[in-house]
């Protein structure tokens, strides 16, 4: 079955999801993003790798962050950075998705970096673009539906890297709303790909995929039994819709049962580090006094987040 992120040779020319990307390809990301950062471990270096290229931010849903970091990242490279807000554009013209693509293919796109609230829609702009012959043209997946969100992933796995050093020795704690995030199938496919043990997941019977075993996790519905001495723990965003649905009772409910408290990170073993990938809603999936404690490495994720997706763009754009 050909990935189609990668080329005849085995090199990353999309980036669409972590599943099923090689170890190895995984490896090259976080060791060139390691490259990008200054020794301080503060300050992102800036390397003109992509001199000369367009990247357009594609942003059919809203994400100031991921597009603000991804936009920095790319000035970094120094690139030309184009930001089109389409949720608001040409999809109000009744524009197709393809259509739109074209026409910026037409004013000389280099690379397309694509947020979507429908599954799939990167890969479809990337099989569009091989139909066409432009393999020139390169794909970044910034998040689409409940799918995938490969660069929050690999930044996680960067974070997790840098201050655990050795993936192989690790228990991973993944907590919430596993269902419906993007970002905990990226990094369960990530940690698991990069010979993490032991990866667990917690939460709610009713915010866990079916069989979300099959993907190489364990599952606990009792934090204080699934935290316990694990080196990184995980804490996912509770998406507003969900905390008055049908799946919850209610926010409070939920941080009583599964919010990270300073008690049940207490459970973890004294060095974990707690992650998170932001935005977060304090006092339903965190507590403040841990999400400003020692332990948070939340704002350094950010700053390795320029590194790693300057790293992404670099590579896919063959340097």
């Amino acid at each position: 079955m050909h990935n189609p992120q990668l080329n005849a040779h085995g090199e990353l020319t999309h980036l669409l999801s972590v599943e099923g990307l090689p170890r190895d390809v995984l490896t090259h990301i976080l060791d060139t993003a390691a490259s990008f950062i200054e020794v301080s471990d503060r300050d992102v270096k800036k390397v003109p790798l992509l001199r000369g290229k367009s990247v357009f931010n594609l942003f059919f849903e809203n994400s100031t962050r991921t597009r603000t970091t991804f936009e920095i990242a790319a000035k970094r490279l120094s690139a030309d950075v184009i930001n089109l807000d389409i949720s608001r554009s040409s999809t109000a013209k009744g524009e197709t998705l393809l259509d739109t693509i074209d026409n910026l293919c037409a004013m000389h796109a280099d690379m397309f970096v694509v947020r979507h609230a429908s599954s799939g829609a990167p890969y479809l702009i990337a099989e569009h673009l091989r139909r066409l012959g432009h393999h020139d043209i390169h794909v970044v997946n910034a998040g689409d539906g409940r799918h995938a969100h490969p660069t929050q992933g690999l930044l996680d796995m960067y974070t997790v890297r840098h201050y655990k050093k050795d993936f192989t020795q690790l228990r991973v704690a993944v907590i919430g709303d596993i269902l419906h995030s993007r970002v905990a199938r990226s990094n369960i496919h990530a940690l698991t790909t990069l010979g993490v043990p032991e990866v667990r997941v917690i939460g709610p019977q009713t915010l866990l995929p079916k069989y979300v075993e099959k993907m190489g996790v364990r599952v606990f519905h009792d934090m204080a039994k699934g935290i316990r001495d694990c080196d990184v723990v995980i804490t996912l965003r509770l998406q507003n819709e969900r905390m008055n649905g049908a799946l919850l009772p209610s926010a409070s409910e939920f941080y009583k049962c599964y919010g990270l408290s300073p008690e049940k990170l207490a459970l973890a073993k004294p060095d974990a580090i707690v992650m998170h990938p932001g935005p977060m809603n304090r006092g339903v999936e965190i507590d403040s006094a841990v999400a400003d404690g020692p332990q948070a490495v939340i704002l350094n994720q950010v700053t390795f987040g320029i590194a790693v997706r300057m790293a992404v763009m670099s590579i896919v754009a063959g340097n």
